[in-house]
């Protein structure tokens, strides 16, 4: 399997994670907190890196280094998903207080302070809506930017074959 391949098939799983995201806002009416955004823009982060790289069709140190942006990407939206989960942890007296709407804080915030906002995470960030399998929206996020920051990893730090020059 070549590296656009792989690529390839990375965006598209972003863009059907994203689907998943857009059809439970806009169909099942579930509204997304501002970590439940800032899971979009990894998976769309990731999701670009994996275009990028399936249009170029790298080989060697050109895999490598896509390998560590998609690593990076998936691993920031890890880190939020993280975020989120620790929050719904919480006991129910250690909630923060629920708060505007992103498109709100859009709207009257400068955006360095919405996105300082949108990283602490509300209470809405805390409350389980829905559950397939028993995880939580962000516990399934966790676990598809873990799978994308292993396949960064082993891109990154994979061998090349090495070549047989004599043979042709």
């Amino acid at each position: 399997m070549t590296s656009r391949w792989v690529f390839g098939l990375i965006f598209l799983v972003c863009a059907g994670l994203l689907g998943v995201a857009f059809y439970m806002e806009h169909v099942m009416g579930l509204e997304p907190c501002p970590l439940c955004w800032l899971q979009r823009f990894g998976f769309m982060g990731a999701g670009l890196v994996s275009l990028l790289a399936a249009l170029h069709g790298p080989s060697g140190f050109g895999v490598r280094i896509y390998g560590l942006f998609l690593a990076l990407t998936a691993g920031a939206g890890l880190g939020v998903a993280g975020r989120q989960l620790w929050l719904q942890s919480l006991p129910a007296d250690q909630v923060p207080a629920c708060g505007p709407s992103v498109d709100y804080m859009l709207e009257v915030l400068p955006f360095f302070e919405v996105l300082s906002t949108a990283l602490k995470g509300t209470g809405d960030c805390a409350e389980v809506v829905w559950r397939f399998l028993g995880l939580s929206i962000p516990g399934w996020t966790a676990v598809f930017f873990s799978l994308l920051v292993i396949t960064g990893l082993v891109l990154l730090f994979r061998q090349p074959k090495p070549r047989n020059w004599i043979a042709g």
